[in-house]
């Protein structure tokens, strides 16, 4: 199973992530999103740091956490490679992204991701995987 692909939309740009879990399938987001952003072969997973997001649905948990990546790289120039979730329950997220702080003279730009939004955002199992389709603001 793929863990995710770039969806065509004019003007923004969006992704369909996949996974067993619900938790595979937000890592796959994430992934994704920071793909959009580098190319994450050159990104060394020298710092970790630590993500709590609550929200009131599970669509709102995905933006926010989403939102909440986009604000650490925006902020602190930090992107990751490798993000392990503790779980989400009662609509919380925790948990760790290892990565390093971005460098553009050894790392690609790509796109200047503002944010996820709610256009058109799906977060549903369908048979026994979970699928994302997520639309960012450019």
């Amino acid at each position: 199973m793929k863990k995710f692909e770039v969806l065509d939309i004019s003007g923004d740009a969006g992704i369909k992530a996949y996974g067993k879990s619900i938790e595979e399938a937000f890592v796959n987001a994430a992934i994704g999103m920071y793909s959009l952003i580098t190319d994450l072969n050159d990104i060394k997973g020298k710092n970790t740091i630590e993500v709590s997001i609550e929200s009131h649905s599970l669509e709102g948990l995905l933006v926010s956490w989403l939102n909440e990546l986009i604000f650490q790289f925006d902020t602190y120039g930090f992107i990751g490679k490798k993000i392990v979730i503790q779980g989400i329950e009662d609509k919380k997220v925790v948990a760790n992204i290892s990565g390093e702080e971005f460098d553009p003279e050894r790392h690609e730009r790509k796109l200047l991701i503002k944010a996820a939004t709610y256009h058109r955002l799906r977060v549903e199992k369908v048979r026994d995987v979970w699928e994302i389709d997520v639309i960012f603001d450019i």
